[in-house]
């Protein structure tokens, strides 16, 4: 196994163990292509690396010797159309089997692979063509995305080109037959491991999005969530759903699936999002491990998932927002099987989590990752103790950063490294005595109320067990009185209509599960909340609505 060439160990007895002896071994000039892909296609050419499929009943399985084969291909067509070292080209291809192929393909020629949503505008385009000095953009084949590239290409004077996958438009490059024709020769640049690897977008939730910079080591820090948190198996298969414009895609579908041996279950669904088709793809295809969304793990439920969907499945996680504990509960009844959540940002890999040394606590983050020197510390930088409410930090962090963790943003065409020796998260946590760390919000998001402070996350898992609530979000509102006070802003499920006896029975409703202190002071109704590219509930949004 590749594990056993990086790290010291790939056993560990205990946490405590895991903890204190994880030990990982980067080689000088990292490459994932060559060392990974190229690697198992030596080893094993058989070896199944991807197993892809649609809603349209069209399937195929990659060897690791067919991805070598066709992303040798890829980088050839690139390199002719004038690709250097350095430079940087955006991917909106959904979940695309063409994403795994091009991605490896710019890895190799040490170009900047830039993910991006299908939920960009022309605007949001336009403004991360710029910003970044994007050389070119490969999109999938769907009228709606590509419209929105050809209205922000005039824009972009830096834009070369665009390539269209699986099809044909008139002022763009048919980028399936480009990789067809070429050959497998290309010039590899030489490369350390502090080039460029890639560049993340983060949702802008507050200002405009800042793009998060990774060097050639950062599958590396995906070890750690691909074979210790996920647990995936070798020649097993593992299942994130992410869209490929999102970090969550680099966590789950690519990097540390691939150094663990694992293949990846490509399920490129369509836009709508269905949970039953979700199921049957899991009852059918069989995947060992599963890591979804909170949010899917709700809908698959609710959609009548039982232990029969999930025979095949032997570890499940969730990361990308809190997991409401009835929620994690419910699931165990329905399959067998916890949720072990996960912890971590655009900035860097899995940071906190429940790792299989012990049994998952519903609603916590558990526990830290080896790799990093992980606390939670007070505003002057003291750690916390048991109990005690503070920001999550990475702490003894050196000129160079560890892998997996950002090593700076890009800004005015700038690089800048954003920290010294400490990384701050900005999210809130408290530890309790056997070392479990219990999420908060985010630090704009905890609510200053009356000389409390009140986490958005605890009264967002309550209502969420009320049947009336579909979704909700938990942000502060201004009052002249107490400063802030809890609002919630809710979604009804249907059969339900807003009115001021579901507003009191929903107070009343909170103040018997959780500190009465803690009520929603003001409740509103909405049919759906904001949401972020990247499909995270915009509290910044909501807050704004509130004081008007």
């Amino acid at each position: 196994m590749l594990l056993s060439k990086l790290l010291s160990r790939t056993n560990f007895d205990s946490y405590q163990d895991f903890k204190e002896n994880y030990e990982l071994h980067v080689p000088e000039r990292f490459s994932f292509p060559r060392d990974v892909v190229d690697a198992w296609a030596e080893a094993e050419p058989e070896k199944r690396a991807l197993v892809w499929l649609d809603d349209h009943g069209n399937r195929r399985e990659f060897t690791f010797a067919e991805m070598s084969v066709l992303s040798k291909k890829a980088a050839s067509y690139l390199q002719g159309l004038g690709l250097q070292k350095g430079d940087k080209v955006m991917l909106i291809l959904k979940r695309n089997w063409e994403y795994w192929v091009t991605a490896l393909a710019l890895h190799r020629l040490g170009v900047a692979l830039i993910p991006a949503s299908i939920q960009l505008t022309a605007k949001d385009i336009a403004y991360r063509v710029n910003a970044a000095d994007i050389r070119g953009i490969i999109a999938t084949n769907e009228e709606w995305i590509l419209e929105q590239i050809d209205q922000a290409a005039p824009s972009c004077p830096g834009l070369g080109w665009k390539g269209i996958c699986r099809g044909q438009r008139e002022g763009w490059l048919d980028y399936s037959a480009g990789i067809e024709q070429a050959g497998e020769a290309f010039v590899a640049p030489e490369l350390k491991n502090s080039d460029l690897f890639i560049i993340y977008f983060t949702s802008g939730t507050t200002g405009m999005p800042k793009m998060v910079v990774h060097d050639q080591t950062y599958p590396l820090g995906h070890i750690v969530t691909a074979r210790f948190w996920q647990h995936v198996e070798n020649n097993g298969l593992h299942l994130t759903v992410s869209d490929s414009g999102w970090a969550k895609f680099g966590w789950g579908c690519i990097y540390g699936q691939w150094i663990s041996g694992s293949a990846v279950l490509g399920y490129d669904m369509d836009n709508k999002f269905n949970a039953r088709n979700l199921i049957n793809v899991i009852a059918t295809e069989q995947p060992t491990t599963v890591c979804v969304p909170p949010t899917i793990y709700r809908f698959m439920m609710k959609e009548g998932l039982t232990r029969r969907d999930f025979l095949s499945v032997r570890h499940c996680c969730t990361a990308g927002e809190p997991l409401a504990p009835e929620a994690n509960r419910e699931f165990q009844r329905l399959t067998g099987l916890p949720i072990h959540e996960g912890f971590g940002q655009s900035e860097g890999t899995v940071l906190v989590a429940n790792f299989p040394w012990f049994d998952p606590r519903p609603g916590s983050l558990g526990k830290p990752s080896p790799l990093y020197d992980i606390a939670i510390v007070d505003k002057d930088g003291n750690e916390c103790g048991i109990g005690e409410e503070g920001e999550i930090v990475i702490r003894g962090l050196a000129e160079q950063s560890p892998p997996g963790l950002i090593v700076g943003y890009l800004q005015d065409g700038r690089f800048q490294r954003g920290y010294d020796s400490v990384y701050h998260t900005g999210d809130v946590a408290w530890m309790d005595e056997n070392g479990f760390y219990w999420y908060v919000g985010r630090n704009d998001d905890v609510i200053k109320c009356s000389g409390y402070r009140i986490g958005p996350f605890e009264i967002e898992s309550v209502l969420l067990t009320h049947p009336a609530v579909h979704e909700c979000a938990i942000t502060a509102a201004p009052d002249p009185i107490r400063g802030q006070v809890v609002c919630a802003t809710i979604v009804l499920s249907p059969g339900f209509t807003g009115s001021e006896a579901l507003t009191k029975e929903l107070q009343q409703y909170v103040k018997k599960m959780t500190a009465p202190y803690k009520y929603p002071r003001v409740v509103r109704y909405v049919e759906a909340l904001p949401k972020t590219v990247s499909g995270k509930i915009s509290r910044a949004q909501i807050r704004a609505q509130s004081v008007q």
